[in-house]
């Protein structure tokens, strides 16, 4: 059956007045709402079919509240849902854009490629957004929408837009401490970004990966005194020394780990890398998946990090290698020049 082809409803939109639309409109939708789990397949595409029909008789007004009370219904109507979410006037588009979840990846990809930023921002709210639509809001998105996709742990990156937000990031703080604190970066453009990162961000950064939010501290007395810092002057003394002397590199500090001398593999690490220890020590004893996250490269002996646009071309192809213990000698990707031996 067509919408065109129910009597009741042609008469009403020739010759309805728009209060008497919006009152069936009104009627129509409390009726759906209030049976919706107890209609079938065939009930819900004639509820379709005399939604569509309405949506564009109707105000913005009338509009708007139809995509508020559809937006949270698992069985809405698609066709009417889909109308509401490509409205140009994202009051109407706004609620079902954010959560209906009858809308398809390629619903949500062809209006981030066609609407404008408020729509892509509300697309970023989705409790679950796949890559291709967000390789889209990554792609047209201004700071806004990749701040919003970036905080968004149901958003799931590809590795292109992964390598868009650390560009982005790299002139925007705020965007960079956000992508920073996400588990599912990659680690060598973990690295990239950290290294680039404000003195603010990394201290920031160092306070979020304190595992306040574990379930032992959940669990723990509402006030406990701060552990005392870990001491690594001596550790620093003599990796210091090895660097003076030209002997620091991937080697050391393998060996280091495998001996299981930790403040030492820490103050390697730290100095190769050219971070903070205290963000190396933060990091690596945090609960959080970032700890480990100081890339390696492959490459031994460059003695430099890889570009990050030359990882982005290849990320599909490389998987990327972790410090925590490492096994064999690799280069660690510095920012430091080691003095010539």
């Amino acid at each position: 059956m067509h919408a065109s082809h129910i009597p009741e409803l042609d008469a009403l939109i020739a010759r309805g007045s728009p209060a008497k639309r919006v009152k069936t409109l009104e009627r129509m939708t409390t009726f759906f709402l209030d049976g919706a789990s107890r209609f079938n397949d065939d009930h819900v595409r004639l509820f379709d079919l005399v939604f569509s029909r309405l949506i564009g008789e109707i105000e913005t007004k009338a509009r708007t509240e139809l995509s508020r009370r559809l937006a949270p219904l698992g069985n809405a109507p698609v066709e009417a849902v889909r109308r509401l979410a490509q409205d140009h006037d994202i009051a109407v588009a706004g609620p079902v854009l954010k959560r209906a979840e009858r809308l398809s990846d390629a619903d949500l990809v062809d209006i981030a490629e066609s609407k404008g930023q408020a729509h892509l921002l509300a697309i970023s709210a989705r409790a679950r957004i796949a890559e291709p639509v967000t390789d889209v809001l990554l792609c047209r998105g201004d700071q806004d929408v990749l701040r919003r996709t970036a905080e968004n742990r149901g958003a799931r990156l590809s590795d292109a837009g992964f390598c868009t937000l650390v560009e982005r990031a790299k002139t925007d703080g705020v965007l960079a401490e956000k992508v920073l604190l996400r588990p599912d970066i990659p680690p060598r453009l973990f690295h990239d970004l950290l290294l680039t990162a404000t003195d603010a961000v990394q201290r920031r950064l160092i306070a979020s990966a304190t595992p306040e939010n574990s379930s032992e501290a959940r669990g723990a007395p509402a006030k406990v005194a701060p552990a005392a810092p870990r001491d690594y002057s001596h550790a620093q003394r003599r990796v210091e020394a090895l660097y003076q002397d030209g002997k620091l590199d991937a080697a050391i500090l393998v060996d280091f780990a495998q001996k299981t001398q930790y403040d030492e593999t820490v103050a390697a690490l730290a100095s190769l890398c050219a971070v903070p220890i205290e963000v190396v020590d933060r990091l690596m004893t945090a609960e959080r998946p970032i700890r480990s996250s100081f890339s390696v490269s492959r490459r031994a002996g460059t003695g430099r990090s890889p570009r990050p646009s030359s990882w982005c071309g290849r990320a599909a192809r490389e998987r990327q290698a972790r410090i925590s213990m490492p096994s064999t000698p690799t280069s660690i990707a510095c920012r430091r020049p080691l003095p010539s031996a």
